[in-house]
């Protein structure tokens, strides 16, 4: 979102949504009409009626181009996956965050008031994990100037423990998650702060009119890392260790984050989106700091040497070569970035080699990832878009003073060699409409084996799109555990083997745009029927990888450390490379 700066502002680009520059023999190739739609829009008929409030509009309050995220997870323990969605209506809004209980698989009911969670606010962006290792799922949230934490009291209810936790940051929040980076059993927090924000500054488009202003108006501001220091009095207690591990000391108008060990060092790394400005690769050195090789890892910067506008972040193993793969969303006057890893740690802007380049049309991306939606071995790609600056293609839509920022959204089907095919045609429901998308998660929310999609739009209402892919291939997914610590294991990694292929995953809800999708890793095996070995790394104490049998398929398999066999074990944490005080 590239502008020049000052009090008054001329900004704008051309139409976004326009179709590419592809030859007629790339056109051909990029044809759809023969395929299949993958999803189906259930969210009525599945009892989910929330509706995004952005606030007042015609302002031109920059926060609130942004939007909002959403969250799935299991409030309350009974194995189905629930449905949390933000709002923007600010503090004094009735327009409140509304929590969705799944009480059957495709049937939601709304248990929002007195859940603690019914908060109204700036929010943007939302992470979940437990942070107190008590078994439930606890909920942070990021706001235009600050975040709270919420702690699961059971059954449903959440109490606010910011104050208590000692969590400050007063800046603007976008996105977050949770992550164990000194590796000591507890859940420690990063958010990525966006700008320094002057609501007292005008932009306007090129015809001169007020308009939403952009990043380069505004300094960037550091990103902000949370230590767990255990529990005191029956509460988590976290110190803001940001200046002392490095992530405080370098400014960066960040959005998207997400969390995996990009070096192969057992230690978990953070990716961090700019908007404007080189990425960040924040790499442990396993003493309590982290150092920014994005450049010398070739992730700062796009093949052409730009800093194109980080909004989403995308992780995946796009060509099954067990090491992880990023894809970043950006302006629909730029092109979306894949940067695939190899060797280990390494990354190469592989964007035209993957097929990416062109596309059906071009849109301002924001909420974007990675899953296997016709479970045939290769992960795909959805992607949902929409506008900052005036001048979209959208007519006659019920959006009003959204509609000109309005797009469609898109899909890319990857054919198995990490090559992608853009089949947004294809899918209408999911595509086909406009909007202003901003949150997008992925869950197997019913538990038939397909990844379904959630999607949080400024001012549109939330749609849910049901995986409808006919003939799906096999399928496993996975929930880990570690029972001493009475949680999902974030950050362990998931290794399957299958019919002489390999499937990598990591457990990390935290993924593209200020949300938090399913904990619980699921693999498309397409026509393979019976999986060789799963090894998990787990990701702390000894490190130790332990691989299990598993005989079924076509479910969901709880894998708790344990119960498998021990194959083989890193150094202790403290023998690592410094030990963190």
């Amino acid at each position: 979102m590239l502008l020049v700066t000052g009090l008054i502002l001329v900004l704008g680009l051309g139409p976004s949504c326009q179709r590419g520059s592809e030859s007629p023999e790339q056109a051909q190739e990029l044809a759809s009409a023969g395929d299949p739609p993958w999803f189906a829009e259930v969210a009525t008929a599945w009892g989910v009626d929330f509706v995004h409030d952005p606030g007042p509009v015609g302002t031109y309050f920059m926060p609130q181009s942004m939007g909002s995220g959403l969250a799935v997870f299991d409030c309350d323990g009974d194995g189905l996956l629930d449905v949390y969605l933000l709002q923007f209506g600010g503090p004094q809004s009735r327009s409140v965050n509304r929590l969705f209980r799944q009480v059957e698989p495709g049937k939601f009911e709304d248990i929002t008031v007195g859940s603690g969670l019914d908060v109204a606010g700036h929010c943007h962006g939302v992470a979940v994990g437990d942070v107190n290792n008590d078994g439930l799922p606890d909920v942070l949230l990021t706001f235009y100037g600050g975040i709270r934490l919420f702690l699961n009291r059971g059954q449903g209810r959440f109490e606010d423990i910011t104050t208590a936790s000692g969590l400050v940051n007063p800046l603007w929040a976008a996105s977050c998650a949770f992550l164990d980076y000194d590796r000591d059993g507890w859940l420690d927090i990063v958010v990525v702060n966006y700008l320094d924000y002057d609501p007292k500054v005008e932009c306007r488009s090129p015809e001169g009119k007020l308009d939403f202003c952009g990043p380069n108006a505004f300094a960037g501001v550091p990103s902000k890392l949370f230590r767990h220091r255990g529990i005191a009095a029956g509460l988590p207690r976290y110190e803001d260790v940001s200046l002392v591990s490095g992530i405080g000391r370098l400014p960066g108008p960040g959005l998207g984050v997400t969390v995996a060990d990009f070096d192969g060092d057992g230690w978990p790394d953070i990716f961090v989106a700019n908007d404007g400005a080189p990425n960040r690769l924040w790499i442990n050195q396993r003493d309590g700091t982290f150092r920014d090789e994005a450049a010398s890892r070739g992730i700062a910067l796009t093949v052409m040497g730009k800093a194109y506008a980080g909004m989403g972040v995308a992780i995946g193993d796009t060509n099954n070569d067990g090491l992880f793969d990023i894809y970043v969303s950006h302006l629909g006057s730029e092109t979306h970035t894949l940067w695939r890893q190899g060797p280990r740690g390494i990354f190469r802007d592989q964007t035209a080699a993957a097929g990416l380049l062109h596309t059906r049309w071009r849109g301002t991306g924001f909420g974007t990832l990675m899953a296997d939606f016709d479970n045939d071995g290769a992960v795909d790609i959805a992607q949902v878009n929409g506008r900052v600056f005036r001048g979209g293609p959208a007519r006659d839509t019920d959006l009003g003073f959204w509609e000109t920022y309005a797009e469609r959204n898109q899909l890319f089907a990857n054919d198995g060699t990490g090559k992608f095919r853009d089949i947004s045609e294809a899918n209408p429901a999911f595509c086909g409409y406009w909007n202003v998308g901003r949150g997008l998660v992925a869950a197997d929310l019913d538990g038939d084996g397909g990844v379904d999609l959630v999607v949080n739009a400024i001012g549109g209402r939330t749609r849910i799109f049901r995986n409808v892919t006919p003939q799906r291939g096999h399928w496993v997914a996975f929930r880990v555990i570690d029972p001493q610590k009475k949680r999902d294991a974030y950050g362990a990694e998931i290794r399957v083997e299958a019919g002489g292929r390999q499937w990598v995953r990591t457990l990390q809800p935290a993924e593209s745009y200020l949300s938090s999708s399913s904990p619980w890793a699921h693999v498309g095996l397409g026509s393979i029927s019976r999986i060789d070995s799963v090894e998990v790394r787990w990701p702390d104490g000894p490190g130790e990888v332990e691989r299990f049998t598993v005989s079924v398929i076509d479910r969901l398999v709880t894998l708790r450390r344990g119960e498998g066999t021990v194959i083989s074990a890193l150094a202790p944490a403290s023998e690592q490379k410094g030990q963190q005080p």
